[in-house]
């Protein structure tokens, strides 16, 4: 009979970031972004059955069946730690690990850019957002720089997870590490507490609701470093998305207040590397420039990669500039530059006559 330990020790042997297991379905791991199976015996539904009560528990299960999802965390010495999200499909049981490695990696090992990170990890107050579609590294961008503030300067940071994912220790910092359905209710309950436990940065596993997004932004308003995920692509589609979890007659005021607080969008884009041997992110950054402010306020979201493209000093970047880079570099495809970009009939503009090694780029 297969064990689900037996399982995760492939996935983590293989570098895989995801086990992807479903009632008769064959098991499966995601590595370098594709998908392939590593049994040819299906799960059987008791498996299933048997590892899902397990990690929902009496306490969450009656949640687990209202929803039909939860998250969770699971931690086997001697293998790892893993998020795992517990979901019913076609009416049977499924289950999505993601391993979250120990060692937090830094900015240079994510392949992420130094100096401006630093920049924004080193504010007093403000909102910071990690975006992407799922898997592209939000999380770990955000676990390594708060890894950064712990490491570096004397703060109280609060985290809240669901579930908790990487696990930090007190270095200059102390770190106060709360999980929804243990420790507090929900998201928007333990960001209200929050403001009472003399936080100073704070980071919110995801923005999931209006209520969450108004706590957060007021949070940053009255003096905090917050940090959080969107599920959005692009700074542009982050600033429109807070905005439409508003009344319309809220808009011109969420505006001011993004103007003032959203401190940087840190967008990532995953790109297969050119020898396949693995991935890179595209990012593009956003960072709260004079001309950025002003877009934000005046409500000129459309123009922002603009601002990026001519913001450089202040450590701007477009995804069509991280793209030229990465292809520049040897690293990514010409075809996978293009598919990657928002821009593309853009992007081969500014890559006409890019040379890379001695070969002259024809467009």
């Amino acid at each position: 009979m297969i064990k689900l330990e037996d399982l995760l020790k492939v996935m983590v042997r293989e570098g895989a970031s995801d086990l992807i297991l479903k009632t008769g379905g064959l098991p499966a791991i995601r590595s370098g972004g594709r998908v392939r199976f590593i049994s040819d015996t299906p799960i059987s539904s008791e498996f299933t059955k048997k590892y899902v009560e397990a990690l929902v528990g009496k306490a969450r299960w009656e949640d687990f069946m209202h929803n039909g999802s939860l998250d969770r965390a699971l931690s086997i010495d001697g293998i790892g730690r893993f998020r795992c999200n517990i979901f019913r499909q076609a009416g049977q049981l499924a289950l999505v690990f993601r391993h979250v490695k120990k060692d937090i990696p830094g900015f240079k090992d994510l392949s992420l850019p130094v100096d401006p990170l630093k920049r924004l990890c080193e504010l007093r107050r403000g909102l910071i957002l990690a975006t992407g579609v799922a898997g592209s590294g939000k999380s770990t961008t955000l676990a390594s720089m708060l890894n950064y503030i712990n490491a570096n300067d004397p703060r109280h940071i609060i985290t809240i997870e669901d579930p908790i994912e990487f696990q930090y220790e007190d270095k200059c910092s102390i770190v106060s590490q709360r999980e929804i359905g243990t420790d507090a209710p929900t998201f928007a309950a333990a960001l209200r507490q929050a403001l009472r436990q003399a936080p100073d940065v704070i980071l919110i596993g995801e923005m999931r609701d209006r209520e969450t997004v108004e706590a957060a932004i007021n949070a940053a308003e009255t003096g905090h470093l917050v940090f959080s995920t969107l599920h959005t692509v692009n700074a542009v589609q982050t600033v429109e998305r807070i905005i439409a979890f508003f009344e319309p007659h809220q808009h011109a005021l969420i505006r001011l207040q993004l103007a003032l607080n959203l401190a940087g969008v840190v967008s990532l884009r995953l790109i297969r590397l050119l020898n396949d041997s693995g991935q890179l992110p595209a990012v593009e950054l956003l960072v709260n420039t004079p001309t950025v402010r002003d877009y934000l306020n005046e409500g000129r979201t459309r123009e922002l990669p603009k601002a990026l493209a001519e913001g450089s000093y202040y450590g701007t970047m477009t995804f069509n500039q991280s793209l030229i880079r990465l292809y520049e570099a040897g690293n990514i495809s010409y075809e996978d530059a293009l598919a990657n970009s928002d821009n593309p009939e853009e992007l081969k503009l500014q890559m006409r006559g890019i040379s890379r090694g001695s070969v002259k780029l024809t467009v």
